[in-house]
């Protein structure tokens, strides 16, 4: 198994307000983490610096996940800590006031992935049944999709196609959506924040996932692309593939 993680700020705005990163822990199992900052006096990076230094402090503690109860507990646990934090910043300081962050986590194992997430940051998989998103977007417009108010073509241009109806830290309690999915060796998952999504539609991002170029390679590619057709916001994404066999030289779990 093996990862990798990019971040990139875009053309338009001045600093990035997305985090995210690749985390061991004691068994060699990844955790990976996407985080797009939100809200207060320029305060979202601070929230998705914060989500993700929690988790990359805390994941490197935890014993070998060995089943989908003890991932989601896990993860259950770790973004409920991550909201009092943040939340806790958030009423405290004044220039913090506001902020918030989404946040997409997966916990890969050899025969599972377990995925949290709340707001519109994704988890895709690629398997053999195809290239699909694994979480559903805590958005306005979602919601209007899924109540049938507007097509999924409306929603791509939907004036207010960026209102979140949840975020980490914004509430002093929140839930998160939490599942567990099988997956095998020569799967891939692909989590971003909106700035690919928004970008780059489904079946390209199924195209590039699925070259036979680098992981690196992979999503440098996704970077550019998501940059030439405008980079308005901050770009982030994880791949990680579970190889088919493990290479010599190339980190493992």
């Amino acid at each position: 198994m093996k990862g990798q993680f990019i971040t990139d700020k875009g053309r338009v705005r001045n600093h990035n307000e997305d985090a995210g990163g690749l985390f061991l822990n004691q068994a060699n199992q990844y955790l990976s983490v996407i985080a797009d900052g939100m809200g207060g006096h320029q305060a979202g990076d601070v929230a998705s610096q914060m989500a993700t230094s929690i988790i990359e402090k805390e994941w490197p503690e935890c014993h070998e996940i060995n089943n989908p109860e003890d991932a989601e507990a896990w993860l259950k646990k770790i973004i409920h800590q991550v909201n009092v934090e943040i939340y806790k910043k958030s009423i405290s300081q004044k220039e913090c006031q506001g902020m918030g962050t989404t946040i997409v986590i997966t916990i890969c194992t050899e025969d599972f992935i377990t995925v949290a997430h709340i707001g519109d940051s994704r988890c895709y998989l690629s398997n053999e049944d195809g290239f699909s998103q694994v979480t559903d977007d805590h958005s306005l417009v979602n919601e209007l999709v899924r109540s049938g108010q507007i097509t999924h073509e409306d929603a791509e241009h939907h004036p207010r196609k960026n209102v979140l109806l949840k975020a980490l830290g914004t509430e002093e309690v929140i839930y998160p959506d939490i599942r567990t999915i099988s997956w095998e060796q020569g799967n891939m998952i692909l989590l971003c924040s909106d700035g690919l999504s928004n970008k780059v539609p489904d079946n390209e991002l199924k195209e590039m996932l699925e070259n036979d170029e680098s992981l690196d390679s992979k999503a440098k590619g996704l970077i550019m692309l998501a940059n030439e057709r405008g980079g308005e916001d901050n770009i982030s994404l994880v791949i990680v593939h579970h190889e088919l066999q493990t290479r010599v030289g190339e980190p493992s779990c």
